[in-house]
């Protein structure tokens, strides 16, 4: 059976494994994500955590986490091939461990329903070195026009 694709999502999938710029949205782009996997409804991309990214003790920001988390979602959302805009209306993050300054950390999509309206997905955020899930997520994405 054939995978369904888009013309996003192929772009995506061209630039897997090198440092592109990904998005025309300038907060994704300061993120730097590398995509490392790409297919209809899922996402995995790569972030190396830079010391802008951490708070004072030295951890990955919460605040970065549910904005690596919401960003992904949302190029989840956009590697669709949806006509309209879709925009975030909720997002429930729960956080498990931290990560610092040079660790690298994957965020993996799955797009849960696809809706004409709605479309839910959940992240994960993994710190891949030590096996360890840093923070789960899910996320209502509304279609606006």
């Amino acid at each position: 059976m054939q995978q369904k694709t888009t013309e996003i999502l192929e772009k995506i999938k061209a630039v897997i494994g090198k440092e592109e710029q990904l998005s025309p949205s300038p907060f994704m782009n300061w993120l730097k994500p590398v995509a490392v996997a790409a297919e209809y409804g899922s996402l995995t991309f790569e972030y190396e955590i830079r010391r802008e990214m951490t708070n004072p003790m030295g951890n990955l920001h919460g605040g970065i986490i549910a904005g690596i988390i919401d960003d992904i979602m949302g190029a989840t959302v956009y590697s669709l091939g949806k006509s309209d805009y879709f925009v975030t209306v909720n997002l429930s993050v729960d956080y498990f461990a931290p990560a610092v300054f040079g660790d690298i950390v994957h965020a993996k999509t799955k797009v849960i329903k696809e809706g004409r309206k709605v479309i839910n997905v959940e992240c994960e955020l993994w710190l891949p070195a030590k096996k360890r899930l840093l923070a789960k997520a899910s996320s209502n994405l509304m279609r606006v026009r």
